[in-house]
């Protein structure tokens, strides 16, 4: 069961990289650090972006706007940390 919980945590840390990587590269994107015409940027944020945009558009639903500022991400990375806390406080150890 341990190794369960490892998995878990595992797969929960690597989303929550993918996660600030995307944030950082929509932040380089939007501020022409990067090119997004560029085949390989292009490829890599669109991959970055089919994997976090459906927990992003899912926690902006439920938030109110502000603006230009987005929220979402900080949510979904502390929804992630809660989570992830929860698994390791109670989870059942035999």
């Amino acid at each position: 069961m341990t190794s369960l919980l490892g998995l878990l945590i595992q797969i929960i840390n690597l989303f929550q990289f993918i996660l600030v990587i995307y944030i950082i590269g929509t932040w380089l994107v939007n501020f022409n650090i990067i090119n997004s015409s560029n085949r390989f940027v292009y490829t890599i944020m669109e991959g970055m972006y089919r994997l976090c945009e459906p927990s992003l558009s899912f926690v902006r639903r439920y938030l109110p706007t502000f603006g230009s500022l987005d929220l979402s991400p900080i949510v979904v990375y502390l929804g992630l940390w809660f989570v992830k806390s929860l698994l390791i406080e109670y989870w059942p150890r035999y």
